[in-house]
Formats: C-alpha cells, sequence, structure tokens
C-alpha cells in the first residue's frame, strides 16, 4: 500500500528594499541554485508579489529529513547574511509538515 510520506512546505515574504529589488533575483541566484542542488529539495521557486513590487516570496519544499541539513548549509548561512542587509524588516514565513511528494493537480479545475 502506499504510506503518504511528509514533506516540509515553507513559504516565506521577504520585504525587499526598493533599490534591491529589480536585482534580488540575481543576487539570491547561487543561493537558490544550490538549494535547489540539494539532496531531498523538491521545489524552491520565487515569485515576486503583484501587490508589492518590493516583496518577493518563496516557496519551498523537502523532504522530511533535508530541512535541517538545508538550514545548517553553508550556502544557507551565507545567504542569511547577504539578504540582511537588503531587507525592510523581518521576512514572514509559514512552515509546514504535510504529507505529499510534491505539487498535485487541482481537482477542482482540471484542464484536459
Amino acid at each position: 500500500f502506499n504510506q503518504a510520506v511528509p514533506m516540509i512546505f515553507i513559504a516565506v515574504k521577504f520585504p525587499v528594499k526598493p533599490e534591491y529589488a529589480d536585482q534580488w533575483i540575481e543576487k539570491t541566484r547561487a543561493f537558490t541554485e544550490a538549494t535547489r542542488a540539494e539532496e531531498g529539495n523538491k521545489f524552491f521557486e520565487w515569485s515576486r508579489s503583484v501587490e508589492d513590487p518590493n516583496e518577493f516570496v518563496l516557496l519551498e519544499a523537502f523532504n522530511d529529513d533535508a530541512a535541517g541539513p538545508h538550514v545548517n548549509s553553508e550556502h544557507f548561512q551565507q545567504a542569511m547574511k547577504d539578504m540582511r542587509p537588503m531587507l525592510t524588516a523581518t521576512p514572514k514565513i509559514i512552515s509546514r509538515l504535510v504529507d505529499g511528494e510534491g505539487w498535485d493537480a487541482m481537482g477542482e479545475l482540471p484542464i484536459d
């Protein structure tokens, strides 16, 4: 039988200083690429808010046992140092353990 596998799902909102907003994706590229290459990373996706062009939203997921190594990684620690001077406030985060392997199709809006 198929047993649901837990994953850590994380959503983070980063309030970026206006002078860094247009460069944010490039300035976080090394962190993004290193994280995507981690064993246990399911996805790591940036989006820019349509309501506030200075806010970036990060959606990420890891195998349950991969979140600790991610936070303790050298590239994570470096990214925290690099991001700090580019932010206007502490990022907001939701981090939850959920069952799943990643993105599922939305049952209410199937497209054939």
